[in-house]
């Protein structure tokens, strides 16, 4: 299961939205603030790919000894557990598995020896930069910009971004045909 944006983890921070915004008060920073983790999610739903490193836990099932880890970009394996059929479980060392990356900033995980375990539980760190500061000012120009349409759709009759903020994350976007496994 993947963490979820913590506070202070944001991309853009409250105060830079509401300038943007021109909001002079601290009345609606529970709805910018809600404006900016929506508009987070849109942008690494749009580019695949998480912007803040954050911890992230899964139990996948081993296909030949393989999984492969749904968040992206994975920056580094934290903990590999291998699961039996009959609940026994085994930690592994670092040097008991190896991290493939994938030009998309995917990771698969490869197990050496997974003996008759039917699943891993895989504990990794995944996102593009350390902090909101190592973030490309275009994909936070874009979140900003994103938070903005929120901000004032959120009366009105639904209407789609401005397509600049897709031509600001667009060199950041990164799909795949199919599962890949």
């Amino acid at each position: 299961m993947a963490a979820g944006l913590l506070p202070g983890d944001a991309p853009v921070s409250l105060n830079e939205a509401r300038g943007w915004l021109r909001l002079g008060s601290t009345i609606d920073d529970a709805v910018v603030a809600g404006l900016v983790r929506a508009a987070t999610n849109i942008c690494e739903a749009f580019i695949g790919h998480w912007l803040v490193i954050r911890e992230v836990e899964e139990v996948l099932s081993l296909r030949a000894g393989q999984v492969r880890l749904s968040a992206r970009p994975v920056a580094v394996i934290d903990a590999a557990v291998l699961l039996t059929a009959a609940g026994d479980e085994t930690a592994l060392d670092a040097g008991a598995y190896r991290l493939r990356h994938g030009r998309d900033g995917s990771g698969q995980l490869v197990i050496e020896q997974p003996g008759d375990a039917e699943r891993v539980r895989v504990s990794y760190r995944a996102g593009i930069a350390e902090n909101p500061n190592g973030i490309p000012e275009a994909i936070r120009q874009g979140i900003v910009r994103m938070v903005q349409h929120l901000h004032d759709a959120r009366d009105a009759a639904p209407v789609a971004p401005p397509a600049a903020i897709a031509a600001l994350w667009q060199p950041w976007r990164r799909m795949t045909l199919g599962s890949g496994q």
